[in-house]
């Protein structure tokens, strides 16, 4: 398991950025991938984006691609989530979560993930 605590939503308007942090701690870092989900009210929880230890990404629904990245730092412990040209369907709580693949393989699934943070909320007004 890993400790991990989220940082840096909330408010802000339509067109605009957010920059989420999450700290981890616990475990060997490294080891493991770094994912960003997000829940709406009333709705499941989805998968936005991972990154494995060598900096691969992945990235899920097509409205955040182009839009959303996801980076890491593994000498800090620190996994990231930039978001730009926000919009109101961002609008959910933003989790961060850690889990164990295989070396140099990426994961959207939300079973691949066995440590997670207590969420950030990110609100979007238009």
């Amino acid at each position: 398991q890993v400790q991990l605590v989220e940082s840096g939503g909330g408010l802000v308007q339509a067109g605009g950025s957010l920059r989420l942090s999450c700290a981890a701690s616990g475990r060997t870092f490294g080891n493991f991938v770094m994912g960003w989900f997000r829940q709406a009210p009333g709705k499941e929880r989805e998968f936005v984006a991972a990154i494995n230890w060598s900096g691969g990404t992945i990235y899920g629904a097509d409205s955040v691609k182009g839009r959303f990245t996801i980076s890491r730092d593994n000498a800090k412990n620190m996994v990231y989530l930039q978001m730009n040209s926000l919009t109101p369907e961002d609008t959910a709580a933003y989790y961060c979560a850690a889990g164990r693949i295989p070396y140099g393989t990426l994961t959207t699934q939300r079973a691949d993930f066995g440590s997670w943070g207590q969420g950030t909320q990110v609100t979007v007004s238009s």
